[in-house]
């Protein structure tokens, strides 16, 4: 599941009662605008609940289900969802179907209060895991044998957990950057966040950083500089003398601030924007290596295909074929 892969990834989310709507979102949203900028199922997802009846949520929204939860062979990633009153759903039965589906799952996630449900069933033992704040203590004196950390998101082996909503979202994005690379990861974040503008009328947000969560503002700035110099890259030393520090401290900025380096970032600003313009333009590709800061067609089409696993003459193709497939007859 967390490895770089063109195949389509199955994942089985089994909901529980009380569950809030975005943490359902949370998990299916990243995926789905995965897909939908890709162009092609990345990802596919089924909804199961204990019973296989729809499941009430906290808005009293119920979520329809495609079928009930059960410990067969699937090897299929499981995502455990659950937010208030967990407890109720922790029947000896379930808890032995989770045992059960251990043996054969790939991945199993417990999503916010879903760690307590793989903590009940001696899921995480030996383990790293996160739970929502407010849970933290009780957590960690609960369960000893788990070893509970103040973080939005952990992976421990083929163990992933959650501690709230938007958390969620973040691992789902990682999810999606180790399976397709950092230029999708970056893109799809544009969909669900963006930084809170100055008051000021002379500062606007770029749409290129409205998915990035930087938390220096030696980065905002470096990463604006990025976005004013798509076509004429800067060369890291010239950035960081732009932004006051040395080339080394500003990579060290970047790796902290957002979990890559300058030039990853930069790259995959340079790309998205590219293949935008494959996608929503007729230009030839020339003029889009040149206006995207690559010295040559062939050098943009072995960056293109090595970040998005197909050539740009590719992407046209296969969307032109769905846009021929799905038009009226």
């Amino acid at each position: 599941m967390l490895q770089r892969s063109t195949e389509r990834l199955d994942i089985d989310l089994l909901v529980l009662p009380d569950t809030n709507l975005i943490l359902i979102a949370s998990v299916i949203e990243p995926l789905r605008g995965a897909n939908r900028i890709a162009g092609s199922e990345l990802y596919r997802w089924r909804l199961l609940t204990p019973d296989g009846a729809p499941v009430p949520t906290t808005s009293h929204i119920a979520v329809p289900a495609e079928g009930t939860f059960q410990a067969t062979a699937e090897d299929r990633p499981l995502f455990v969802l659950a937010s208030y009153n967990w407890h109720r759903s922790a029947t000896p039965a379930l808890k032995m179907q989770l045992s059960q589906a251990a043996r054969y799952r790939r991945i199993i996630a417990g999503i916010e209060s879903g760690t307590w449900l793989l903590a009940e069933a001696s899921l995480l033992d030996g383990l790293r895991a996160t739970v929502h704040w407010e849970d933290y203590e009780d957590f960690a004196l609960a369960y000893p044998e788990v070893g509970a950390v103040k973080d939005r998101f952990v992976i421990d082996g083929k163990r992933l957990t959650t501690s709230g909503s938007l958390p969620t979202v973040d691992l789902m994005l990682e999810v999606i950057r180790q399976r397709q690379g950092y230029s999708l990861a970056l893109e799809v974040s544009r969909l669900f966040r963006y930084e809170q503008p100055s008051f000021h009328a002379d500062e606007t947000l770029s749409a290129a950083s409205a998915g990035l969560r930087a938390h220096d503002p030696r980065v905002t700035q470096a990463v604006h500089l990025m976005e004013e110099h798509i076509e004429q890259p800067l060369v890291l030393a010239r950035l960081a003398r732009r932004v006051g520090v040395s080339a080394r401290h500003l990579q060290d900025l970047f790796q902290q601030s957002i979990g890559a380096p300058p030039h990853v970032h930069y790259l995959a600003l340079r790309l998205n924007t590219a293949r935008r313009k494959v996608i929503e333009t007729t230009a030839s590709f020339a003029d889009i290596a040149a206006a995207t800061g690559f010295n040559s067609a062939s050098a943009f089409a072995r960056s293109y295909r090595a970040s998005f696993f197909e050539s740009p003459s590719e992407t046209r193709r296969r969307l032109r074929r769905r846009i021929i497939s799905s038009a009226p007859t």
